[in-house]
C-alpha cells in the first residue's frame, strides 16, 4: 500500500510502498478515505513542537474510512462500515489512570511512549491499524462527503471540553480563545447543544464580525483591550445572564492574565473547564485568588481530549442537523500531494478552515 513517510524531523514526507498492517485481536483495519492536516503539522514534522513521535513513521491525526478487517472480538462492526478512527488511544489495563497516545501524532509519559510502540503509524496511508473501540460507526455517507466529516477532528475536542463542565441547554458559555480553531469549534458545538448565548471575547475584529454573521445575536463578540478591569467588566455586561460557564483555549503565547479574567467573569457556583496552552512557554501562573474560588463555590477543571463517549454524541449533533459542518471551507489532496496538503494548511489556519489528504478516492 502506499503511505506518507516520516523519516527524519525536519525532512519532507516520501510517498512510498509499504507493507499493509496485519490484524490482530482487538484491532480493525481502515481503508482510509480522509485524513486532516492539522494547521500546525509543519511545526511537529519540522521538529518545533518536539513532539514524542518516533521515526520513521507515517503520520496523522484521526480520519474518516471504511472497515476492511475486524478482528474476533468485534460483534457489531462489519466490512464496509464507515467509521471515525479516534485517534486518542487509551491503555486497556488501568481503566482509572489509562495512558494515552495519539495515535501517528503524540504520546504522553512513558506509559504513552510505551502504548505508542505498538499503536504508532497514523493514516497518511491507504490503511492502517486501530483498535476495535477507536473504529466508531459514523453511519453511511458519500464518500465525497468524507472530508467534511473530518472537521469532528476538531469538534470532539470542543465537545469534550462542553461534556466535562456538564454544559446544559438554556446556559451562557464564555469561550476565552473564541477567535482560534478550538474556540471556533466550541462556539458552533455549545449553539448546537441549545446555548442559551455564547460571549466571544477577542482582539481579532475580522474573526469576530464572522462568528456573528455565521451565528447571529447569540453570538456576542466582546473586543478585548488588555486591561483586566475593563475586559472583565465588559464581559460581564455584554452577557444576557449571569455566565455559567467558561471554557479556555488560549494558545500558549496568550499571558495568563487573559485566561484569569475571562475565569473570573464566572457567576457564583459556576464552572470552568481549562485545555488551552497558557503557561506552557513559561510566563506568569494562572494565580486565581483561593478566596473567589473557595466563597462562589467555582469549580475549575483540566480537560485534555475527550471522553470515549464523546464520539457517538458529536455523531447525534451532526445526524440530527444541529451541527452544519459545511461551515468547514475544505480542501483535499490526494496521497501523493501530501506534502503541499501541509504547506496548504500552514498557510491557512483560522476557524473554519479545512485540509485533508485523500489516500483513497
Amino acid at each position: 500500500m502506499k503511505a506518507a513517510i516520516l523519516r527524519d524531523f525536519g525532512s519532507p514526507l516520501v510517498i512510498e510502498d509499504i507493507a499493509d498492517p496485519k490484524l490482530g485481536t482487538g484491532e480493525v483495519i481502515v481503508d482510509v478515505v480522509a485524513a486532516p492536516v492539522l494547521s500546525y503539522a509543519n511545526e511537529v514534522f519540522s521538529g518545533a513542537r518536539q513532539y514524542l513521535l518516533p521515526t520513521p513513521v507515517v503520520p496523522g491525526c484521526g480520519a474518516i474510512g471504511r472497515v476492511r478487517e475486524v478482528g474476533p472480538d468485534a460483534t457489531r462492526l462489519k466490512i464496509g462500515d464507515w467509521v471515525f478512527c479516534d485517534p486518542t488511544v487509551r491503555s486497556r489495563d488501568n481503566a482509572l489512570m489509562p495512558d494515552i497516545t495519539l495515535q501517528g501524532w503524540s504520546a504522553r509519559g512513558d506509559g504513552g511512549k510505551k502504548l505508542q510502540q505498538y499503536f504508532r503509524d497514523g493514516p497518511f496511508a491507504e490503511r492502517f491499524r486501530v483498535p476495535t473501540e477507536n473504529a466508531i460507526p459514523i453511519g453511511n455517507l458519500e464518500p465525497t462527503n468524507a472530508g467534511h466529516w473530518c472537521a469532528i477532528n476538531t469538534l470532539l475536542i470542543a465537545y469534550g471540553g462542553l461534556l466535562a463542565m456538564d454544559f446544559k441547554a438554556g446556559e451562557t458559555l464564555l469561550v476565552s480563545g473564541a477567535t482560534g480553531n478550538f474556540g471556533s469549534a466550541t462556539i458552533l458545538t455549545a449553539l448546537a447543544m441549545g446555548a442559551r448565548a455564547v460571549i466571544a471575547p477577542g482582539r481579532n475584529t475580522h474573526i469576530l464580525s464572522d462568528l456573528t454573521r455565521r451565528f447571529g445575536e447569540r453570538v456576542i463578540p466582546v473586543h478585548l483591550t488588555g486591561d483586566p478591569v475593563a475586559d472583565g467588566s465588559a464581559l460581564m455586561q455584554a452577557s444576557p445572564a449571569p455566565i455559567d460557564a467558561v471554557l479556555d483555549f488560549l494558545p500558549p503565547s496568550v499571558p495568563a492574565s487573559v485566561a484569569r479574567t475571562a475565569i473570573m467573569a464566572v457567576r457564583p457556583y459556576g464552572r470552568a473547564v481549562l485545555m488551552g496552552g497558557v503557561g506552557m512557554l513559561g510566563g506568569e501562573d494562572l494565580a486565581l485568588p483561593y478566596p473567589w474560588i473557595m466563597r462562589n463555590n467555582i469549580s475549575i477543571l483540566g480537560q485534555w481530549m475527550y471522553r470515549p463517549e464523546a464520539v457517538t454524541g458529536m455523531v447525534g449533533l451532526i445526524r440530527s442537523g444541529l451541527l452544519d459542518l459545511s461551515h468547514y471551507a475544505l480542501t483535499e489532496f490526494p496521497l501523493e500531494k501530501a506534502n503541499e496538503a501541509v504547506i496548504h494548511a500552514a498557510a491557512n489556519p483560522g476557524p473554519f478552515k479545512l485540509t485533508t489528504v485523500r489516500p483513497t478516492p
